[in-house]
């Protein structure tokens, strides 16, 4: 028994339709199942979690500049940071549980500005000017104070103004690097990279542009710092004469980081 020509037609139409939907389904799901995250990026989503961490730092050792902003917890307390840096000084503010201050460091000059609450801590006993704490405080409230080198103080604070030790101390992973998920910050696509799965810290890279690192979880609860403005420049001068406190050797003794 033969077909007939029109059934065999259309039977010839059904395959050949059958197999143009089937062509045309099986790219659809490659082109979405197939497509490379790393397209159109600097590529280091591509390289191992080491390889990364070293392209972050070449990255960060070539910057000229950046802004910190976030919460640093230590046995100390809880700080919140918001810092731009670069290699002659920075300016920006500290706050804890007690106090508040803004810093500025312009080359090796450090200045402190705070209100009368933060020198309200000052030592009771009286200072080398002979003041005590509380003329202490109504002299100084909201100016630029210049804080002697030689003042304990300095080398307390003087760290929050440091790019490199900032930056070496914050983007430290801890432990067997490992890659993590990929995110965006910012409107840039990151790649994350951890030390000890995460107990060690993470670090996110940005995946657009320079490699450089976007945001910093610390290890085991230690707060999350981002990081921007890498390598934009910004005025930093010292502060206006008549804004300025000289108070001499030794500053009233206080607990600015308390």
């Amino acid at each position: 028994m033969t077909s007939s020509a029109p059934a065999v037609r259309a039977r010839r139409r059904t395959a050949t339709l059958a197999v143009v939907l089937c062509a045309g389904l099986t790219a659809a799901l490659a082109a979405c199942g197939g497509e490379d995250p790393d397209k159109g990026t600097n590529g280091v989503g591509k390289l191992t979690a080491p390889e990364i961490e070293k392209k972050a730092q070449t990255a960060v050792d070539s910057a000229d500049a950046v802004r910190l902003a976030g919460t640093l917890v230590s046995k100390g307390g809880t700080y919140r940071i918001d810092m731009r840096l670069k290699d002659r000084g920075g300016a920006g503010s500290v706050t804890s549980k007690n106090s508040s201050f803004t810093l500025l460091r312009v080359g090796d000059e450090l200045y402190l500005k705070a209100d009368a609450g933060f020198w309200s801590h000052a030592d009771e006993g009286r200072t080398d000017t002979g003041e005590d704490g509380a003329a202490a405080a109504d002299k100084l409230e909201d100016k630029y104070v210049k804080v002697p080198q030689d003042d304990p103080t300095y080398k307390q604070l003087s760290g929050f103004t440091d790019k490199k030790v900032l930056l070496d101390g914050m983007l430290t992973l801890h432990g067997e690097l490992s890659k993590g998920d990929r995110d965006e910050i910012r409107g840039k696509r990151t790649i994350r990279i951890m030390g000890g799965e995460g107990a060690g810290g993470a670090l996110d890279v940005s995946l657009d542009g320079k490699p450089y690192p976007l945001r910093f979880a610390r290890g085991g609860g230690g707060g999350v710092i981002t990081l921007a403005d890498w390598g934009k420049d910004f005025a930093l001068e010292p502060p206006p004469e008549d804004e300025t406190v000289d108070y001499g050797r030794q500053l009233p003794r206080t607990s600015p980081t308390a």
